[in-house]
């Protein structure tokens, strides 16, 4: 294990993902509801995992064998996001939205949870130019090294979506308004949309 290479990986790693997006979105909107957060976190660690180790790994080429695929993420994520958006603004102006951070209406199920969550994860085509490709790229300054680099990587990824989702709980009480959970809700709509467009428009 080389230290040096393995906090480049790291700092990489966290650079590309600490940026508000779907994802960090939903892991924020868990930890506040304090709902399958452990869960949560691992689908996304563990997705970011595998991917970084496929991008580390040269799989990143596939794209380039199947060009097909690029469009068919673009869309199929966009949609997705476009319809997770309309949810989010309908609980932002919906009569219960008070009740989205608290215990009243119980927990969701898991299953629904974590399909949620992988599909906001898998059917977002950055994910794959972050992890496939932007890191699988870095990694190669690194021949023979590579290992140490996506273990960085892959650490910095476990790191952030632990703290997001447990250190949600202490805005809670900021949350517990029912107006800072309508922006909240907002706002997350907002970032799904923006993403949905910027997936549309090739961005």
């Amino acid at each position: 294990m080389d230290l040096s290479v393995y906090l480049t990986g790291m700092s990489v790693g966290l650079s590309l993902i600490v940026a508000i997006g779907a994802q960090n979105a939903f892991v924020l909107r868990q930890g506040l509801r304090g709902e399958h957060v452990l869960w949560v976190v691992l689908a996304c660690a563990l997705s970011d995992a595998v991917l970084i180790g496929f991008g580390v790994t040269g799989f990143g080429s596939v794209l380039g064998v199947a060009p097909w695929l690029d469009p068919v993420m673009r869309y199929g994520g966009a949609a997705f996001l476009g319809w997770y958006g309309l949810r989010s603004l309908r609980a932002a102006f919906g009569p219960d939205a008070a009740l989205n951070v608290t215990d009243a209406e119980g927990p969701r199920p898991l299953r629904g949870v974590l399909m949620a969550c992988l599909a906001i994860t898998w059917l977002n085509p950055h994910v794959y130019l972050d992890t496939l490709v932007l890191l699988g790229s870095v990694s190669t300054q690194f021949p023979g090294r590579a290992g140490s680099f996506a273990a960085g990587a892959i650490s910095g990824s476990f790191l952030f979506f632990f703290a997001l989702g447990y250190g949600a709980r202490w805005l809670r009480p900021v949350f517990a308004r029912p107006v800072a959970w309508r922006v909240l809700e907002a706002l997350i709509a907002a970032v799904m949309w923006s993403i949905a467009l910027r997936l549309i428009l090739g961005l």
